[in-house]
């Protein structure tokens, strides 16, 4: 069977690397049953026959209308879909789609016709947002990483950034490469307006991993891997943290002068 992806390289790349970070999440335990979500603009590597493409489904209403998405295009996991049979058949699994020009519609385009994540509108805002404030972030991912979201049962890591200090000053890694930190978001309904508004509003003050409270993260950068990789970073030092504690104790963590030096050494934002 033709694919989209035949002859286009760069755009099979992004999708493999889509496959790949499935595997990780489902290998992981981040990604019971069907949970977690991506969603990657890939409009950069979609010329001209592309466009040209039919639609393969009727234009389904997103629930809002995002101006900055006309005509762009992203591949997105399938509804009711399972990471560990998207890191096996990406094109099985997820579909390409199309915005179309009244910003308040998408179609599949290509290769099946795979309805996306149930959170699609939520992902599609975050993008809208992205490309709104000149961002490069091509890039979201929703997982359920275990200690992350056990750590957000205890409402004093829900205050703004002690959670991040705590992150921070388990391994030196961690701040050199999630240097933005964690954002917080009080649990809103799953897929609810709400929920998008506040993760927008999260990111907006300056973090590009989210934590949704007894729920899981939400991450933007420029690429799927890289969205992953700070995940997996900040959910090392919370699984330090929590060996720590199953030991009998509460882990001193790196110092401020410590994380200070970690900062000036990787000319990150005191």
């Amino acid at each position: 069977m033709k694919s989209i992806l035949d002859n286009r390289a760069a755009l099979a790349k992004q999708v493999a690397d889509v496959a790949e970070v499935a595997g990780y999440l489902w290998q992981k335990g981040w990604a019971e049953r069907n949970g977690g979500n991506i969603t990657v603009n890939v409009t950069d590597n979609i010329d001209d026959d592309v466009r040209a493409m039919p639609a393969i489904s009727p234009a389904v209403p997103i629930g809002v209308t995002l101006p900055n998405l006309k005509g762009k295009y992203f591949f997105c996991k399938g509804t009711n879909r399972r990471m560990r049979d998207l890191a096996r058949n990406p094109m099985e699994n997820g579909s390409v789609i199309r915005i179309t020009d009244d910003c308040a519609h998408y179609e599949i385009i290509a290769d099946n016709p795979v309805k996306p994540t149930s959170e699609l509108p939520s992902h599609l805002a975050v993008h809208n947002y992205l490309i709104g404030k000149g961002s490069t972030y091509k890039a979201s991912l929703h997982t359920h990483p275990i200690e992350l979201v056990a750590m957000s049962h205890n409402p004093e890591f829900l205050k703004k950034d002690v959670l991040t200090r705590i992150l921070w000053s388990m391994i030196p890694e961690t701040k050199a490469f999630a240097p933005r930190g964690l954002g917080m978001v009080p649990y809103m309904l799953p897929s609810s307006v709400e929920l998008a508004q506040a993760t927008i509003k999260s990111i907006d003050d300056d973090y590009d991993v989210v934590m949704w409270e007894k729920h899981g993260v939400f991450a933007v950068e420029e690429d799927i891997i890289s969205a992953f990789d700070q995940v997996d970073v900040l959910n090392k030092s919370a699984n330090i943290y929590m060996c720590a504690r199953s030991m009998g104790f509460v882990p001193d963590g790196m110092s401020d002068a410590q994380m200070r030096e970690i900062s000036s050494v990787f000319h990150l934002p005191k």
